[in-house]
């Protein structure tokens, strides 16, 4: 089968011999059987700042599983990484919380420089939005600038960047110009109290709008 042929769709798979590290246990469409992509990630965690992330990530992972936050985690990360400088970009929606996270980063000895969305004060009319496609109906509303962010970032050549709270697409430019290496620390959801996964648990009950006509297993 020629790979480039191939739809990979591990969402579905009953199987998950890759999880044991029983790789025969695969349908043909599994990333497993893509050996010349297998062979470039293994050659690619060699490099020095790669193989650094993926072993203080399992580290973390053993360490704080099921016992530490996302938050102690990350600073644990970053310790063990050895950032110095963290880079916290957030939404103006997230400011008492970004206020908070930016307290408890100094505290345990972090540099932290922070960058709100908003920066700039540019209007949405840059963009060519019109007032029917604003909030507040006015096409004066100063957009979120996150390619500012990311270029802030570098500017202050942070050593790890933490992304809070960013809109969809907002944070999709933050990544694409960041150049130090990033996490998110929270997503923005706020139907949900920014927590995303809510609608997902309940899917198949109270929330079936997502897909209404999906037949579910009692």
């Amino acid at each position: 089968m020629e790979r480039k042929n191939v739809m990979y769709n591990c969402a579905n798979c009953g199987l998950q011999g890759c999880t044991r590290g029983v790789l025969e246990e695969s349908l043909p469409d599994c990333p497993n059987k893509n050996e010349e992509v297998q062979a470039k990630a293994k050659a690619l965690y060699q490099e020095e700042e790669n193989k650094k992330i993926a072993y203080n990530a399992a580290l973390v992972e053993a360490q704080g599983y099921g016992i530490k936050t996302r938050i102690e985690e990350t600073m644990d990360f970053a310790q063990k990484c050895g950032y110095k400088k963290i880079g916290l970009i957030f939404c103006k929606g997230l400011s008492k919380e970004a206020k908070i996270v930016h307290n408890i980063f100094t505290y345990h000895d972090f540099t932290v420089i922070s960058v709100i969305c908003k920066n700039g004060g540019t209007a949405k009319s840059f963009l060519d939005i019109s007032e029917e496609d604003t909030i507040s109906g006015k096409c004066d509303e100063v957009m979120c600038n996150p390619i500012g962010q990311a270029l802030l970032m570098n500017e202050q050549q942070t050593d790890f960047n933490v992304i809070m709270g960013l809109c969809v697409g907002h944070d999709t430019l933050v990544m694409k110009y960041l150049e130090a290496p990033m996490t998110t620390l929270a997503v923005k959801d706020r139907v949900t109290g920014h927590n995303p996964l809510a609608p997902i648990y309940l899917s198949e009950s109270y929330y079936k709008k997502l897909y209404p006509k999906a037949k579910f297993k009692k």
